[in-house]
């Protein structure tokens, strides 16, 4: 199964890509999406559905994951990430991906085993489930390796208990 995990942004939107068979997974791709700032969110949420949708033809996964918003303080920042958010669903229901989504605590408790880690923590357990030399960077592109490695972990669980 190839997994095409997402952080969402409107700045920098991370992604990654891992295959995951027989219980192992490896990378094949990641990296960032960026939009600059002094252009109108019109055109950096274009920006970002056209190259998720070109990810999405390279690469083609068997889903889409995606981590869901948390916020707690700055309401603009939470709309205009929803706003990208919604196009990333967006480009993967125009190309009939399957899409899963995921929250921060299921994320961590699915990569760390911890549902209160810190980033650190995350960042070195996805370069040990990857067998990477370093942790990625930026940090938005090791957290949509971890979208993905949910996204693995969730899958081995459900076929485990027969749920799929």
């Amino acid at each position: 199964m190839v997994i095409l995990g997402i952080d969402p942004g409107y700045a920098i939107v991370g992604y990654g890509v891992i295959r995951y068979e027989g219980g192992k997974m490896s990378v094949i791709d990641y990296g960032k999406i960026t939009t600059e700032a002094n252009i109108p969110l019109s055109k950096r949420l274009k920006l970002i559905y056209d190259s998720l949708t070109q990810l999405i033809e390279t690469f083609k996964p068997d889903v889409v994951a995606v981590e869901e918003l948390f916020f707690n303080s700055n309401v603009k920042t939470a709309i205009a990430v929803g706003h990208a958010r919604g196009v990333i669903i967006l480009a993967a229901a125009n190309k009939n991906t399957k899409i899963a989504e995921y929250t921060p605590l299921q994320i961590k408790q699915a990569v760390v085993g911890y549902g209160r880690a810190d980033k650190n923590q995350v960042q070195q357990m996805v370069k040990m489930f990857l067998k990477l030399k370093e942790v990625p960077k930026p940090d938005d592109t090791a957290d949509a390796l971890a979208v993905a490695i949910c996204h693995a972990n969730s899958s081995a669980l459900s076929n485990q208990l027969g749920l799929v």
